[in-house]
Parts: structure tokens; sequence; C-alpha cells
């Protein structure tokens, strides 16, 4: 089978669209957990608790870039390239737009803007790579 930079664009974006499902349960529905709290670097529950609303709010927009990375790696997969390729662009894009936001706007968070920019970086530029070849 030779190299497909499609297949390799929509492998990304299925990893980026997963990691930020992830990160909507995260959010949406574990804020206050110990663990969550740590991952995000909240100091005590009392600033959990305040903060709560705006994770719940902030994980399905998480969830909607996931859904979007993945409907349009599935697409595309099936053969509906336009279609698939816009969802990827949209969703990708906006999801490395993000990341780049909070690496330049929280300094402490940017291992974390890093690890977030990584797939949908690449899944955008393996499909620039197939759109030229």
């Amino acid at each position: 089978m030779p190299f497909s930079p499609l297949i390799v664009s929509c492998a990304f974006a299925i990893l980026a669209g997963l990691l930020h499902v992830f990160i909507f349960v995260l959010e949406s529905f574990r804020w206050t957990d110990p663990k969550t709290m740590r991952v995000f670097s909240i100091a005590s529950a009392k600033e959990a608790e305040a903060t709560r609303e705006m994770a719940y709010n902030q994980g399905f927009y998480n969830l909607f870039l996931g859904i979007m990375a993945l409907t349009g790696a599935a697409l595309a997969l099936l053969g509906h390239i336009a279609v698939g390729a816009t969802l990827l662009v949209a969703g990708t894009g906006s999801m490395a737009l993000a990341a780049l936001v909070l690496f330049t706007g929280s300094p402490d968070k940017r291992s974390a803007a890093v690890k977030q920019f990584a797939f949908p970086a690449l899944s955008l530029l393996f499909l620039l790579i197939a759109a030229l070849v």
C-alpha cells in the first residue's frame, strides 16, 4: 500500500479528536476530582468549585471540536474528500489555534499547549501535503 498523506492526516485528526473528547470528560464531568485538579493545576477544591461552570462549558467546546475532527476524518476516509477536508481544517485548525492561544497566554501551561498543538498541526500539515500531491 503506497504512502498516503491523506490517511496520515486523518490518523492525526483522529488522535486530536480523541484527545479533545478526553479533555471534555475531564472538564465537564471530573473537574473537581483531585487527579483532574492536578492536571489543570487547580490549587484547591474551592477554586475548582468556583470554576466548575466555566469548565463544564469549555468541555463542550472541546467535545464539539473533537467531533468535528473525527467526523472529518471519517468522511475523508470514506471518500467524501471535500466535506471531510473542510471539517478537518475547521476542527484541527481551531484546535491548533486554541493551543497557540494557550501557549502565548499562559506561560505555565506551555507544556499542555504543545501537547494539544501537535496532533492537529500534524493533521493540517499532512492534509496540505495531500492537497499538493
